[in-house]
C-alpha cells in the first residue's frame, strides 16, 4: 500500500479499553489533538486513570470542567497537572507547548461573572498551540472599554466573544473588525435570560456578518474552532 494509505490504516489503531473508557491514542494523529477529558459528572478515579492512560503517550493532556474539590482529589493523584481553578480546568505538558497559529487568539469577555467560560478558552486555545490574548469586563453596559481597544481587536487573527444577560458583545464586535468572531453565550442572567438561552438566540440572530455561535457556556468548543481557523488563515 502506499505511504498515505498505511497512515490512514494507522488512524484506526490504538485504541485502549479500560473499564469505564474507551481512549483514543489516535486521536492525535487524526485532528491534531489528544482527546481531552472532560470532568464533569465523571469520578476522581475515572479521570485519573484516563489521564494517566493519556499522559504515558501524549506530551499534552486537557481537563475540562473539574470543579475546586474535585481538582484538589485529582492534583493528589497527579501533581503534575497545572490547576486553573476559574477556568476549571487540569493541564499537563511535558515540555513547553509549540505556538503553531499563524496570529493572535483575542479572546473578548463581556463581564467578570463570564470569567469561568472564557478562562476555559484561554486555556484551551494555550493547550492547541495558540498565541493568545484577552480583553475582560469590555461589555456593552460600558462600550468605550472596548472601543478604547479597536486596534487590538483588528490585529488579532480570531476573536472569541463571550457574554451572557443580552449577549450584545459580539455583535458589536462583528461590526467592528473584518475577523472571524466566534460567540459563546453564557448562562449568566437573570430569571428571563434562561439560564443562557436568551443570550444564544441573541447571537444567532446578530446581523453582523462573519459571527458564528456555539452552545452555552462551551469556551473550549469556540477555543477549538478558533484553533482550526488560525492554523489555516
Amino acid at each position: 500500500m502506499t505511504p498515505s494509505e498505511g497512515s490512514r490504516l494507522l488512524q484506526d489503531l490504538q485504541t485502549e479499553e479500560l473499564a469505564y473508557a474507551s481512549i483514543d491514542h489516535h486521536r492525535a494523529v487524526r485532528i491534531g489533538f489528544p482527546e481531552v477529558i472532560y470532568g464533569e459528572s465523571k469520578t476522581v478515579d475515572q479521570i485519573v486513570g484516563i489521564f494517566k492512560s493519556l499522559e504515558a503517550r501524549q506530551d499534552t493532556v486537557l481537563i475540562t470542567r473539574v470543579d475546586q474539590e474535585k481538582a484538589a482529589a485529582v492534583l493528589g493523584h497527579a501533581p503534575e497537572l497545572h490547576h486553573n481553578p476559574i477556568g476549571r480546568t487540569l493541564l499537563f505538558a511535558k515540555r513547553p507547548i509549540k505556538t503553531q497559529g499563524r496570529g493572535t487568539v483575542l479572546i473578548v469577555c463581556a463581564g467578570s461573572s463570564d470569567l469561568p467560560v472564557a478562562e476555559e478558552a484561554k486555556v484551551t486555545a494555550e493547550a492547541l498551540g495558540n498565541h493568545v490574548e484577552t480583553l475582560y469586563d469590555v461589555g456593552v453596559a460600558g462600550i468605550h472599554r472596548l472601543l478604547v481597544h479597536y486596534q487590538k481587536l483588528r490585529s488579532s487573527s480570531v476573536i472569541i466573544a463571550v457574554a451572557g444577560m443580552e449577549g450584545a458583545l459580539p455583535s458589536v464586535i462583528g461590526g467592528l473588525v473584518d475577523r472571524p468572531v466566534i460567540a459563546v453565550p453564557t448562562s449568566i442572567g437573570y430569571g428571563v435570560s434562561f439560564g443562557g438561552v436568551s443570550a444564544l438566540l441573541a447571537m444567532l440572530n446578530s446581523c453582523a456578518p462573519g459571527v458564528v455561535v456555539v452552545n452555552i457556556d462551551n469556551g473550549f468548543g469556540a477555543a477549538y474552532a478558533a484553533t482550526l481557523i488560525n492554523k489555516s488563515s
